[in-house]
């Protein structure tokens, strides 16, 4: 039995509001009046982005880009049909109390359901959905507040959000990458103006960079209920790049404590049970970190306690910062592979990215700009790397209190080993290498093709069954199904080979090779608990599309008999064949056993008795064998006969269309000749331009040569995908400098911050070693000058004696 909550607080709404409410009808979704197509809403620009998002129960959330306003639609899955999907009308219109004054691009809500997030280029709002009702019908008014206005604004600022998330284990904690190259977390309970986390990229080293596109990240995601997947960030860059981030934990975010139990077992068995040193060092580093952000896991341990959720302390290595491991290679690669070999499998510039989680196997999927998606599996487990000899900057309170983190992530500096599947655990677990990636497939969207900036892509993932993704782009919605998953299908001793994933066309915007002219700017999928998904797609001129969609027999393999014997072309012609009189009757009567007669037959006379006997006998016979089978000749052709007379009539008519063709083609005869002899002048005429073509002095330019030709595509790559990472770097660092150099007040606050945050862990005897040698430098600063002052007078008396 289903109940709906909504109609519940619909009633109470009714019940305090003074004004007169209308009764909830129960439409079709894509027949609710909020989806209606209006030419309003045909000037909005087009934009990637998502503006639908669904609570997970029966709340789906729609932002009207025109109206400026939040739709709330109460919505029934699988009523009165299982397949149906009814939305409650007139819906609810949430309206912010401070008008966002940009183009929203993404909404998001949070685990449950108390806020979402409205995301711009270059501000974010959050939106509390628990607000007020208003003096008109239907309308609500929520507060919403701005996150992090002192980091990017709309003003002279150049930093923009390029990608805007909820941590899966926290409803207060948001991660936001930027295009600064640093990747940010608040909490929207502690603090909206000042990060809680700040993690400053830094891919390569300094200086050393080839080309703009391995500095310029673009999209993040965070991972799965896996291991220390659980605490990592993925990044991705523009060249393809993919860089994790491990450890990260949102301070007070919960976790469930067998999670925590099997990290900390997976860190003893692997890392201190190993017989390398440096992996016993890396897990002992880990298990102190795991042990210090989770101090109610161990007093659980020592006491026996029954604790099933863990919060996360604020605690950060005071010598370390978190080292940005990758980028990823392929499992056989080493370091030397770079760009250009990606470049070689995908288009254009990476533009979206996505983890997914599927039993034991941790998905990665990298969607490119000329329609290609990268799908690669971790061949490793993730550890967490620390980069020692990097303290963090540390913001605490009057207490000595952590209340924010921030710190350098450089990635590993020297070559990377290579991996391979049969290598030992004790050569590739707990070293303090980024795990390697296993290529799955590489799927051609076969998008149309785009002059610009190529094609725009979004991943999303099934609910209901997370083998399947589903890719919004320019052209409509695509569903992927993974069939092989390598180490689930090992876990589970399936020895099946590896298929290829399968690409179905859901919806389609493409007329020809163009696209519509309103694409897609929402979609979500929805399932219900008896197994039914559906996906709900909205465009920019607000329609909406529902779409069912099947899952019980995708999964299924595809069963081929070998053995069967292969049919030869004469047995194919003969079954094509059909019949007209059957075989059996072609064939003709059976043959006729005679009975054994008597030497002296001829001479028994036919009126005799004996003689009519044997006349019978043989009457009966043939009775039983022509007659019968007459009969059969005769039912049979009766029966055939309007048969044949279909196929005389197919014949005839077949024919008459062959000689209609017949006759075109003889029509068309002299006029093809026409047209050769047409063709034919046309070529002469041509040859001879080119004769003359040829002749010029200009003609004769050597071709491009294998070097100059890969000059000119490398140019063609810089001004195509690297200009505008320039660009897009060259702003962020004015940004940040013109942000550094209008508030030194703030630094100077920040360096007290950073000096008192470093007496909390023991810095007070090296604040005693740097006062005494800058007393000792003060000291040898008066001697030097003391001698400088005789050097200048010694001087001035030897150019007075000289005078």
């Amino acid at each position: 039995m289903r109940f709906n909550f909504d109609l519940y607080e619909s009633d109470i709404v009714q019940r305090r509001s003074v004004t007169p409410k209308d009764e909830v009808q129960w439409v079709p979704l894509h027949n609710h009046p909020v989806f209606t197509s209006t030419a309003a809403h045909a000037s909005i620009a087009s934009f990637p982005g998502n503006l639908v998002a669904w609570d997970g129960a029966s709340r789906l959330y729609f932002w009207d880009s025109h109206n400026n306003c939040l739709h709330r639609i109460s919505i029934r899955l699988g009523e009165p049909e299982p397949t149906s999907v009814l939305a409650a009308s007139p819906s609810k219109v949430l309206q912010a109390d401070m008008e966002p004054n940009f183009v929203v691009h993404k909404i998001s809500i949070n685990r449950n359901g108390s806020a979402l997030l409205l995301a711009g280029s270059e501000r974010l709002y959050i939106m509390y959905l628990y607000g007020h009702n208003s003096s008109e019908e239907n309308t609500i008014i929520c507060r919403t507040v701005t996150v992090g206005s002192q980091t990017y604004s709309d003003g002279s600022n150049a930093i923009h959000m390029l990608q805007v998330s909820w941590h899966p284990y926290s409803d207060t904690h948001l991660g936001i990458l930027s295009s600064d190259s640093v990747f940010r977390i608040f909490d929207l309970s502690s603090d909206l103006v000042l990060p809680e986390q700040e993690y400053y990229l830094q891919p390569v080293e300094p200086g050393r960079s080839r080309n703009a596109t391995s500095i310029c990240p673009v999209d993040f995601s965070f991972g799965g209920d896996h291991l220390w997947d659980r605490f990592s960030v993925f990044v991705l860059y523009t060249d393809g790049a993919i860089y994790i981030l491990c450890p990260v934990v949102p301070f007070g975010s919960f976790y469930k404590w067998e999670s925590i139990l099997e990290i900390h077992t997976d860190a003893h068995t692997f890392g201190l049970q190993s017989a390398n040193s440096t992996a016993v060092s890396n897990s002992n580093v880990a298990i102190s970190w795991l042990e210090a952000t989770f101090p109610e896991f161990v007093d659980s341990e020592s006491e026996g306690g029954d604790l099933s959720m863990l919060r996360a302390h604020p605690y950060a290595l005071f010598d370390a910062s978190l080292s940005l491991q990758g980028p990823l290679r392929k499992v056989g690669h080493g370091g030397d592979e770079d760009s250009a070999v990606r470049g070689a499998e995908c288009e254009g510039r990476a533009v979206s990215f996505l983890y997914n989680i599927v039993s034991k196997d941790s998905i990665l999927v990298t969607a490119w700009s000329g329609g290609q998606l990268q799908i690669d599996a971790l061949a490793d487990e993730i550890q967490p790397v620390w980069s020692v000899g990097s303290p963090p900057h540390l913001r605490v309170d009057s207490n000595d209190h952590i209340l924010g983190v921030a710190m350098i992530c450089e990635s590993f500096k020297g070559k990377l080993p290579v991996v391979k599947l049969d290598q030992p655990l004790d050569h590739t677990v707990w070293l303090g290498h980024p795990p390697p990636l296993l290529r799955l497939a590489i799927v051609d969207l076969a998008l149309p093709r785009k002059t610009n900036s190529g094609s725009l892509i979004m991943l999303f993932v099934d609910p209901l069954m997370p083998e399947r993704l589903f890719c919004l782009h320019d052209g409509g919605i695509d569903s992927i199904v993974l069939h092989f998953l390598p180490f689930t299908c090992q876990s589970t001793g399936k020895d099946e080979t590896m298929r290829t994933p399968s690409v179905h066309p859901v919806l389609s915007t493409c007329q020809g090779e163009t696209s519509m002219q309103y694409p897609l700017c929402g979609f979500v999928s929805l399932s219900d608990s008896f197994g039914y998904s559906w996906i709900v797609g909205v465009t920019l001129s607000q329609e909406c599309v529902v779409l069912e969609m099947k899952t019980w027999n995708l999964l299924l393999p595809i069963h081929i008999d070998i053995e069967k014997k292969s049919i030869s072309s004469e047995e194919q012609e003969e079954r094509d064949i059909p019949y007209i009189i059957s075989k059996e009757l072609l064939i003709g009567p059976k043959a006729i056993l005679l009975p054994q007669a008597s030497p002296n037959l001829r001479s028994v006379a036919a009126d005799s008795i004996e003689g009519r006997q044997t006349l019978h006998q043989y009457f009966k016979l043939f009775h039983e064998n022509y007659v019968e089978y007459a009969h059969k000749v005769h039912f049979e052709i009766k029966h055939h006969g309007p048969h044949l007379k279909r196929i005389i009539d197919d014949q005839h008519r077949r024919l008459v269309e062959a000689q209609q063709k017949l006759q075109k083609v003889a029509d068309k005869h002299s006029r093809l000749e026409e047209r050769i002899d047409r063709a034919i002048q046309l070529h002469n005429f041509l040859e001879l331009r080119l004769q003359g073509l040829r002749n010029l002095p200009g003609a004769h330019k050597r071709p491009l040569s294998r070097a100059e030709r890969q000059f000119k595509s490398e140019l063609d790559h810089y001004t195509g995908v690297e200009l505008d990472a320039l660009h897009t770097s060259i702003d962020a660092l004015a940004a940040r400098l013109r942000r550094h150099t209008q508030s030194p007040k703030d630094n100077i606050s920040n360096r007290q911050r950073q000096i008192s945050a470093k007496k909390d862990f023991g810095h007070d005897t090296h604040i005693s070693q740097l006062k005494s040698s800058l007393e000792k430098l003060s000291l040898v600063n008066s001697e030097n000058t003391k001698k400088a002052k005789l050097v200048e007078a010694a001087l001035k008396s030897r150019e007075s004696s000289r005078f």
